[in-house]
C-alpha cells in the first residue's frame, strides 16, 4: 500500500508508554525522546515505575510508565494528560487511561488481552474497551505475535524473543510522527554494545512496528510530523537530572582544578549519580560505594580534609543518618556538596515517587547551630548549573552546601544544549597564602568574607588538626570557653549570610500582577505553565521561582511585598511558605499544597489560582 496520508503538523504532543515493569517502557520512552532530542524538538519526560523490584506479570501495581512531551517550540512539563497512549497489557490500559486526552490516540497489544490478563486486570467482560467506555480511536495490533514471526529465525528462546516487544511499540509511534529510525538503531547499538545479537533483534523489530504502520495505516487518517523551532543553535543531547548532575560535578572539578571524590551508598533514585561518576575514572573522578549512609558522607569529608571536591549522594532518609557527619563538616568547615534527591516519605515512603519535603530538613535538621547554604535544582537540564554553583559555594566559602533536586527531575530529562566550561565563573578555593606558612592556624578568616583558609595535609609549614569539638577562632585549639562558642557560631551563621547569591527574577507580569506565584525547585516548568496560561486568559499573573533557599536572595521581601496576593505553591505541606514568614517579616500568603508522589498537574494549579484571583 502506498503511504500516501496526509502528514498534519503539530506544536507539541505526548506519548505515554506503558506496560509491565519487565515491558521495557522506560527503554522505549527513553528511544523515543532521543529520537525527537536529537533531531531538534524540546523534550520533557517522567518515567513513572512502580517500587517493587518484579511485581507479578500482569498485575495494577506492577505497571510502569513513561511519558514525554515533544514540543516544536520550548516545553517545560511533561504534559498532564496524553495524545498518544501505549498500553502493552490490560493492566497497564486499565491503570493509564486516566492519563489519556478525550482525543489520544490508544495502541494495544491485542495478544496481551487474552482471558487470563483480564482476569488479572480485574476486568469483568471480555472487551475491555467497551467496559472502560473507551470512544478514542485504538490502534489493536496482535504485537506479541508479530514480534514472534519477525525474529522466528533468529534462533533467540520465546522469553528473549517476547522481550523485544516494545520497541514493535517504538517502530509504531515513531511511524506516527515520521521519526527517522537511524537515531534510534544508533541508540540501541549503543545500549546493547556488547550483544550485538540482541540490537540487531531490536533493530528488526523496531522496523517491523514501524512497517506494519506503514503497510496498514494502523486506523488513523493521518501521520503527524513536529518540525524543530530551536533558536538557539548548537549540540544537544536528552539528559536526565541524574546523569546532568553527574557532569555539573565532573565539570567544577575540572574548573577548580581538583580530584573528584563520590561517598555513596546506593539509594532510590539518587543511584544513578554514583553510577554516572563510575564511568568516569578517566576524568581523575574516585567514586567509593560505601557499607551504609553515614560512611559516605564520612569518606567524603576525609577526601574534602585531603583537597579534593567531596560530594556525597543520597536521598531524604540518607540525610537523616547523615547529620552527624554533615554537621562535622560544619564545625570544620570543609567543603562538602551533599546531594539529596527527594523522594516521597516519611520513613521509606513512596521510593520511586518524587517529593519537596526534606526542605526543612535541608535547612535546619542537624543539632547546633548548624547553618547550610542550600540550592535547588529547577529542571532535568538545569540540575548541571545547580550542581555546578553548589560545588562552587562549598569550595569558595569553605562550607558543606545541600543541593535539593527530587525523583522528578532526577529521573525526567530535557534537551540539553552541551555548555562551553570557558563561559562558566570561575572557582577559586581560599588557598592559605604564602605568608601564613609557620603561623597557619585553621580559624584565621579573610575579614570581607568571613571564610576560612585552607590548607591541605602535607603542605610544610601548615600543619593542623580539625575535629568535631569546639576550636578557638585564632589559635584553632579545643577550647570550652562559651565567649568563644558564640562567637564560632556567629562567625559561622554570617559567613553563610554572606554568601553572594542572584537575585529573584520574576516572570509575566511583572509590574502590575494581582497574582504573584512562589514556588521552589523541581515545579518550575509547571509553575510556568500555569502562569502562561492565566496571562493567555487575560489574567495579570507573575512567578517568583526560587532556586537559592539559604541565603536567601537579598530582595526576596521586596519582591514578596511588591504584590497583593502571593501564593506559595509546593509539594509538601507548606515547607517553604512557613520559612519565608520566618525570613519575611509581616508575610502571608496563600498556599498551594499536595503530597502525592506526583509532578502538578496544570490544569488544577490554573483552577485554584483562579480561585484566589477571584476572592
Amino acid at each position: 500500500m502506498a503511504n500516501d496520508m496526509m502528514v498534519k503538523e503539530l506544536e507539541q504532543v505526548v506519548v505515554r508508554f506503558s506496560g509491565d515493569s519487565g515491558d521495557g517502557m522506560q527503554l522505549a520512552g527513553n528511544i523515543f525522546s532521543t529520537v525527537s532530542a536529537t533531531v531538534g524538538n524540546d523534550i520533557s519526560t517522567f518515567p513513572d515505575y512502580p517500587a517493587d523490584i518484579r511485581a507479578p506479570q500482569g498485575s495494577l501495581t506492577g505497571v510502569s510508565g513513561f511519558q514525554v512531551h515533544i514540543g516544536a517550540g520550548k516545553v517545560y512539563t511533561p504534559g498532564d494528560k496524553c495524545d498518544v497512549l501505549v498500553a502493552m497489557n490490560a493492566a497497564a490500559l486499565k491503570t493509564q487511561y486516566k492519563f489519556a486526552k478525550p482525543t489520544a490516540c490508544i495502541i494495544i497489544d491485542t495478544d496481551a488481552f487474552q482471558k487470563a490478563d483480564l482476569e488479572k486486570a480485574a476486568f469483568k467482560t471480555d472487551n475491555p474497551i467497551e467496559e472502560m467506555g473507551i470512544k478514542q480511536d485504538v490502534i489493536a495490533a496482535p504485537i506479541s505475535k508479530m514480534v514472534k514471526d519477525c525474529l522466528a529465525d533468529t534462533g533467540m528462546d520465546n522469553k528473549s524473543i517476547l522481550k523485544c516487544r516494545n520497541m514493535f511499540a517504538v517502530g509504531l509511534v515513531c511511524w506516527l510522527f515520521n521519526r527517522d529510525l537511524k537515531i534510534a538503531e544508533d541508540f540501541i547499538r549503543e545500549k546493547f554494545g556488547k550483544k550485538p545479537e540482541v540490537a540487531e533483534a531490536n533493530i528488526k523489530v523496531i522496523h517491523a512496528g514501524y512497517d506494519y504502520g506503514h503497510n496498514t495505516h494502523a486506523s488513523v487518517a493521518h501521520t503527524y510530523k513536529i518540525e524543530s523551532k530551536t533558536t538557539v543553535p548548537g549540540r544537544y543531547m536528552d539528559i536526565t537530572g541524574n546523569k546532568a548532575t553527574a557532569y555539573g560535578f565532573i565539570a567544577a572539578a575540572e574548573k577548580a582544578g581538583l580530584k573528584l571524590f563520590l561517598g555513596s551508598y546506593p539509594i532510590t533514585p539518587a543511584t544513578d549519580v554514583l553510577h554516572e561518576l563510575s564511568k568516569h575514572k578517566s576524568l581523575g573522578v574516585m567514586t567509593v560505594q560505601c557499607e551504609d549512609e553515614i560512611s559516605g558522607c564520612a569518606t567524603a569529608i576525609g577526601a574534602s580534609f585531603a583537597g579534593a571536591l567531596a560530594v556525597t549522594s543520597t536521598s531524604g532518609p540518607g540525610v537523616c543518618l547523615k547529620s552527624e557527619a554533615m554537621n562535622l563538616a560544619v564545625i570544620t568547615e570543609l567543603p562538602l556538596v551533599v546531594l539529596d534527591v527527594q523522594r516521597g516519605g516519611p520513613s521509606t515512603g513512596l521510593p520511586t515517587k518524587s517529593e519537596q519535603t526534606d526542605l526543612l530538613q535541608a535547612l535546619f535538621g542537624r543539632n547546633g547551630e548548624s547553618p547550610m547554604p542550600v540550592i535547588a535544582a529547577t529542571s532535568p537540564t538545569n540540575c548541571f548549573d545547580a550542581a555546578y554553583m553548589a560545588c562552587k559555594i562549598a569550595l569558595e566559602h569553605m562550607t558543606p552546601v545541600v543541593l535539593l533536586t527530587d525523583g522528578f527531575v532526577a529521573n525526567g530529562s530535557g534537551a540539553w544544549k552541551l555548555p562551553k566550561l570557558a563561559e562558566y565563573p570561575a572557582i577559586n578555593p581560599p588557598y592559605a597564602p604564602a605568608e601564613m606558612k609557620g603561623i597557619y592556624s585553621p580559624y584565621r578568616r579573610n575579614a570581607e568574607t568571613g571564610v576560612r583558609y585552607w590548607a591541605i595535609p602535607g603542605q610544610e609549614g601548615y600543619m593542623h588538626i580539625l575535629g568535631g569539638l569546639e576550636k578557638d577562632s585564632w589559635t584553632g585549639a579545643i577550647s570550652t570557653d562559651p565567649e568563644n562558642h558564640n562567637l564560632m557560631c556567629h562567625l559561622r551563621a554570617e559567613k553563610v549570610a554572606k554568601i553572594p547569591v542572584p537575585d529573584v527574577q520574576v516572570q509575566g507580569c511583572v509590574d502590575d500582577a494581582d497574582l504573584l506565584i512562589v514556588g521552589f525547585g523541581g515545579t518550575y516548568g509547571h509553575l510556568y505553565s500555569a502562569m502562561n496560561i492565566l496571562n493567555q486568559l487575560g489574567k495579570k499573573v507573575a512567578l517568583a521561582h526560587f532556586s537559592y533557599l539559604n541565603p536567601l536572595p537579598k530582595n526576596t521581601a521586596e519582591v514578596l511585598k511588591r504584590y497583593k496576593k502571593v501564593v506559595v505553591a509546593e509539594q509538601n505541606l507548606g515547607q517553604f511558605a512557613a520559612y519565608l514568614r520566618m525570613k519575611v517579616d509581616n508575610f502571608t500568603p496563600y498556599q498551594f499544597n499536595e503530597v502525592k508522589g506526583q509532578p502538578f498537574v496544570v490544569a488544577e494549579l490554573v483552577d485554584a489560582f483562579s480561585r484566589i484571583i477571584n476572592e
